[in-house]
């Protein structure tokens, strides 16, 4: 078989586990509810910086349960907010709903581990009032900052806002302040965004995973994420 031809089935199998990954979450998520307010006591007992979930579109918390388990038995508070529901909503009116969930609970020096969408909310959070003077770092996986040449192709409102040339993620990309604040983590190949995750200013690091959804329960994103909420802040 040709190079090319090895390559394109290389992504095309990557492309289908991702599928099937995304599927698997989306069915145990709805068969298997957890109460995340299990996760709000860490497994470890230790007083660990609280961490924040914000997942991507059409994803509800439950799809990063592999992150809360881990983040929880590394003795971190793990936060959801039940309004965002399946995140379908626009980016900084969900933005202004975490905002006000840091404000009801009174949360400080608080870690945004999101994914996707989540990464571009967290951003918009980190520009607000109190989510800037609330939150300390977020670890955003796989999220289209510069946006996807795809979305342009969807009339869907809530897939089209990646477009690259949406007015609020040109502005959120011009709001270079809090860059120093984020950790971008990408896999090697998202087909979901082709033109990468990195952010100028910001700590980039690519893994050598496949896929856009199926790097959430993988052991080289677990490692990075411990790595990056032991920082010291």
């Amino acid at each position: 078989m040709p190079q090319r031809m090895r390559r394109w089935a290389t992504l095309a199998r990557a492309w289908a586990a991702d599928y099937a990954y995304v599927g698997f979450w989306q069915v145990n998520g709805f068969l298997f509810r957890k109460d995340p307010s299990e996760y709000l006591v860490p497994e470890a007992g230790a007083a660990g910086r609280p961490v924040v979930l914000i997942p991507g579109v059409y994803e509800n918390w439950q799809f990063l349960r592999p992150l809360a388990e881990a983040l929880s038995s590394w003795g971190h508070p793990v936060h959801t907010v039940a309004p965002l529901g399946f995140n379908r909503g626009r980016i900084d009116r969900m933005a202004e709903l975490v905002q006000q969930y840091l404000v009801d609970e009174d949360l400080g020096d608080v870690i945004v581990v999101a994914h996707s969408k989540g990464g571009l909310i967290g951003k918009q959070l980190m520009l607000l009032p109190e989510g800037g003077r609330r939150v300390d770092h977020m670890v955003a996986v796989n999220t289209p900052f510069s946006g996807s040449v795809y979305a342009s192709f969807f009339l869907v409102p809530s897939i089209r806002a990646f477009s690259p040339r949406d007015k609020l993620l040109l502005k959120l990309q011009g709001s270079s302040d809090v860059n120093a604040r984020i950790t971008s983590v990408y896999s090697r190949f998202d087909p979901h965004i082709p033109g990468g995750s990195s952010v100028p200013g910001a700590r980039n690091i690519q893994l050598e995973t496949m896929g856009h959804f199926r790097p959430i329960g993988d052991p080289r994103l677990l490692a990075v994420l411990k790595q990056e909420v032991e920082r010291e802040p």
